[in-house]
């Protein structure tokens, strides 16, 4: 896995929402401060990133003072039009402090799907990537509904790093990786620390989202596994609330679950 890691230099990185809030839904700038730095640290030893990120509307609910996330269709798009601004502030500034620009970009369905809107993204993101400029990327929460609407990060991030071709798609959330079962409901559960194969997908009861802030389960991030499997890249799943988890990984030690579908 190091060697691997050492040879990747072009990284998707899916930040979710529960990687960046507090159960509240406002923002922890600790932890946003500890992504940011390491994120930044990855981009000065030379490799390209993109970073996407959730927390538009899970920020929205904090700044609206909602006691829950909303249920109805506007009142979700008004949480992202106050999210999103607050969200983009705040890695601005922290990307800033290592002398990084950022570039907002809002993507929807038919942006990645559409032939001629996709080439004007990758045109766009390849523009920003050469000007060493970190893209951070959000669905169009505001104006995508269920027509045109992607739905969840971890399938963004999957299409994003098929759309530019980049090497890796990392996911951070809440979970330490993929287990052989339930860990909420089996303690004999066991983490798989490499998936090579679409089979051991299959044999996986995938459940569902467990967090009140984000939309993505684990069945969404073995949707973004089989995306990235069709480009035969690579993928992690990693802890986010793990200690420097990002240097320490790139520095050799082992975390998460590896999808290595180089050889499919």
């Amino acid at each position: 896995m190091q060697n691997t890691l050492k040879s990747l230099n072009q990284i998707v990185i899916k930040i979710g929402s529960s990687s960046l809030t507090h159960e509240s839904g406002l923002i922890d700038l600790w932890k946003m401060e500890s992504l940011v730095k390491q994120i930044a640290n990855l981009f000065n030893s030379g490799k390209d990133v993109i970073v996407v990120s959730s927390g538009a509307i899970a920020a929205g609910i904090g700044k609206m003072k909602l006691t829950e996330k909303p249920k109805a269709m506007p009142e979700k798009q008004a949480a992202a039009a106050v999210g999103q601004s607050t969200l983009m502030h705040m890695y601005e500034k922290f990307f800033s402090e290592y002398g990084i620009t950022v570039a907002q970009v809002l993507l929807t369905k038919e942006d990645m799907y559409e032939e001629s809107r996709r080439a004007h993204c990758v045109n766009a993101l390849s523009a920003l990537i050469n000007h060493r400029i970190i893209p951070i990327i959000n669905e169009n929460d505001v104006v995508a509904i269920d027509e045109i609407k992607v739905g969840d990060n971890d399938t963004l991030s999957a299409e994003v790093c098929k759309m530019i071709n980049f090497d890796n798609l990392i996911i951070l959330s809440d979970i330490n990786g993929v287990y052989n079962k339930d860990p909420r409901k089996h303690p004999d559960a066991e983490m798989i620390p490499l998936i090579d194969r679409l089979e051991i997908l299959d044999a996986i009861d995938a459940g569902d989202a467990g967090s009140t802030v984000g939309t993505g389960g684990m069945q969404t991030k073995f949707k973004a596994a089989r995306i990235i499997a069709s480009t035969s890249k690579t993928m992690f799943i990693i802890n986010s609330g793990q200690k420097d988890v990002l240097n320490r990984m790139f520095s050799g030690e082992s975390f998460g679950t590896f999808f290595d579908f180089r050889n499919l």
